[in-house]
């Protein structure tokens, strides 16, 4: 027997007459946009953030008005939220309405006129040439595990890699005058060059390493693939054991340290972005606002007019 048909249409069946796409629950939300992270092959590290943010989130996301962002906004800001943290929230909020929108599954974007917090240029921590020194002195080349720590500290300075890109590396990566990095955060590769006297410590390390179970360049006593937090370990080992004071010895600050020595040595910052791995200028120019102490200098040397006239 048919059965007798409703009075009103459902959501579904209203969305069919009406030939509309719109969402109306943050599910329904949440499944089309993580299923086109899935589709754009976004790492499991960047959906796992989308997921946290949006969880901390405690109203409904998909029916959120720009005036309820902005107090979202305040009410972190009276709970004393870093800058950072805002924004990280809100960059996370912002993608997801920018997505529905664009394929039309909401009418109106609610982040169309919200905009980041300002936020206050930190000091960037680096290394002197003596702390540098200091910390490389501490490293115990008659062992493996200090030739290896030695190498992968040289590595950072050398190059400016991240810790991802570093445990990413494979032995048939290192090249005569450059390193092969897979970066993590857009899964492009890029050339990273290295100096002379990297490629001879690389050299050192790569025929004292021997063969192993992995193709992984830097591995362990076991023969295993160091993992990140094996080398952030050692560098914790190092920091205490160097008693550096003012500066937080780590990986990221020997990259930094690249950065700053390669723009004080005279290097081109479109350069240093390419080694950095940077999509845009703007955290190069940062660090050229920082480092760059003889700007003048360069100009009186570099100036187009000087041959000119």
């Amino acid at each position: 027997m048919t059965q007798k048909r409703r009075t009103l249409l459902s959501e579904e069946d209203l969305k069919i007459a009406n030939k509309s796409t719109y969402v109306s629950t943050d599910e329904e939300a949440f499944q089309l946009f993580f299923e086109d992270c899935l589709l754009r092959n976004l790492r499991p590290h960047t959906i796992k953030y989308y997921r946290e943010q949006f969880n901390a989130i405690k109203i409904p996301i998909v029916t959120m008005t720009e005036r309820d962002i902005k107090k979202l906004i305040r009410e972190m800001q009276e709970k004393g939220r870093k800058v950072t943290s805002i924004n990280s929230r809100l960059r996370a909020i912002r993608t997801l309405f920018n997505f529905l929108h664009k394929n039309k599954h909401i009418k109106k974007n609610p982040m169309r006129n919200v905009k980041l917090l300002k936020e206050r240029n930190q000091v960037v921590n680096s290394l002197s040439k003596e702390q540098l020194q200091h910390l490389f002195s501490l490293c115990d080349n008659r062992t493996f595990v200090g030739l290896r720590d030695y190498t992968t500290m040289l590595l950072f300075v050398d190059t400016g890699i991240r810790l991802n890109e570093m445990v990413g590396i494979e032995v048939s990566d290192v090249r005569e005058q450059s390193v092969l990095i897979r970066q993590t955060k857009t899964y492009f590769e890029r050339v990273v060059p290295i100096s002379k006297k990297m490629k001879e410590q690389l050299d050192i390390y790569i025929k004292i390493r021997g063969s192993a179970d992995t193709d992984k360049l830097f591995i362990n006593q076991d023969g295993n693939e160091l993992k990140s937090r094996s080398i952030q370990s050692r560098m914790e080992h190092y920091a205490k054991a160097s008693e550096i004071d003012g500066v937080r010895v780590s990986c990221h600050t020997l990259r930094h340290t690249h950065a700053r020595l390669f723009i004080q040595n005279g290097g081109s910052a479109f350069h240093l972005q390419s080694t950095l791995g940077h999509t845009s200028m703007e955290i190069t120019k940062r660090y050229v606002n920082l480092f760059a102490t003889d700007i003048a200098d360069s100009h009186k040397k570099y100036s187009p007019l000087n041959k000119l006239f």
